[in-house]
C-alpha cells in the first residue's frame, strides 16, 4: 500500500537557477496513498477548477481506491455491469466504459494545463500509454498498444492481456482522471463487470504476469517519472 504523504522522486532537469525561458513545465506527484473514490474525485475537481483560471500547478494524483466500480459517458457502460455485489458503482464523467478500481491497484490522475502545441486529446492519450509501456518495461514487462483500443497491452502467459486501463475527461484544456494499472490487484473483482466492454478473462496484472509481489509505491515512483517524461515536464515533489 502507497503510504500517503510521501512524495514520488524528482525527475533531473529544471534546477531553480535556470531561466524560466528553457524549463519545462513542472509536475508535482502527490500520494494520497488509499483513498476513497469520491474523495479522490472531489480533490480532482477542485484541482481543476483552480487550474483553469492558470492558479495552481500541473499535479499527478498518485492512489490506491478501495473497491469500486466505475462507470463513464459511453452508452453500454450501465450493460456492462454484470454482478457487482456489495461494490459502491459510482457514475463519472470520463471517457470510456466501466472499469473497476481496488487495493494492489496503482491509479494516476494528471491534473495538466495543456499548453498551446499540447491541445490534441488524442496524443495525450499516447503520451499516458507511453508513460505505462515505459514503467512496466522496467520489470522488464514488454507492454504495447491495441490498435483502436485505448490502454496497454501484452502477451500474457495466457494471452493476450490488458493491464492498464485509461480513461480521461477535459475542462477548458486541463484533463483530469486518467490510468489504472494493475499491480497486485485481486483479478476476480474484474468478472464483476465487462471491463470496457471485454470479457472479465482479458485483464491482466504486472504480478500476474512476473509471477512474484510487486511494491506498489516503487510501481508509483516509477510511473510519476515516466508521466513527467512523456508529458515534457520537470518532476517536482510534493
Amino acid at each position: 500500500m502507497m503510504r500517503a504523504g510521501e512524495p514520488a522522486p524528482e525527475a533531473p532537469g529544471g534546477g531553480a537557477g535556470a531561466e524560466r525561458s528553457t524549463e519545462a513545465p513542472t509536475l508535482r506527484a502527490v500520494r494520497l496513498g488509499q483513498t476513497a473514490y469520491r474523495e479522490a474525485w472531489a480533490q480532482q475537481l477542485a484541482l481543476v477548477d483552480a487550474r483553469k483560471t492558470g492558479a495552481g500547478e500541473d499535479q499527478v494524483l498518485l492512489v490506491e481506491h478501495p473497491h469500486v466500480i466505475t462507470v463513464g459517458r459511453s452508452r453500454a457502460a450501465l450493460a456492462n455491469i454484470v454482478a457487482p455485489g456489495d461494490v459502491e458503482i459510482v457514475e463519472i464523467e470520463r471517457g470510456g466504459d466501466v472499469t473497476y478500481h481496488g487495493p494492489g491497484q496503482l491509479v494516476a490522475y494528471p491534473i495538466v494545463l495543456l499548453n498551446d502545441g499540447e491541445r490534441d486529446l488524442h496524443k495525450f492519450l499516447r503520451n499516458l500509454e507511453e508513460a505505462v509501456i515505459r514503467t512496466v518495461a522496467r520489470w522488464g514487462l514488454d507492454a504495447g498498444r491495441e490498435p483502436g483500443k485505448t490502454g496497454v497491452w501484452l502477451d500474457g502467459r495466457a494471452g493476450r492481456k490488458k493491464i492498464c486501463s485509461i480513461g480521461i475527461a477535459c475542462r477548458r484544456w486541463v484533463t483530469f482522471h486518467g490510468l489504472a494499472l494493475n499491480v497486485t490487484t485481486d483479478l476476480g473483482y474484474f468478472h464483476r463487470i465487462n471491463p470496457c466492454g471485454f470479457e472479465s478473462s482479458v485483464m491482466s496484472s504486472m504480478a500476474e504476469e512476473l509471477g512474484v509481489g510487486i511494491a506498489l509505491a516503487d510501481v508509483a515512483d516509477a510511473l510519476a517519472t515516466e508521466l513527467a517524461t512523456t508529458l515534457g515536464r520537470t518532476l517536482v515533489p510534493r
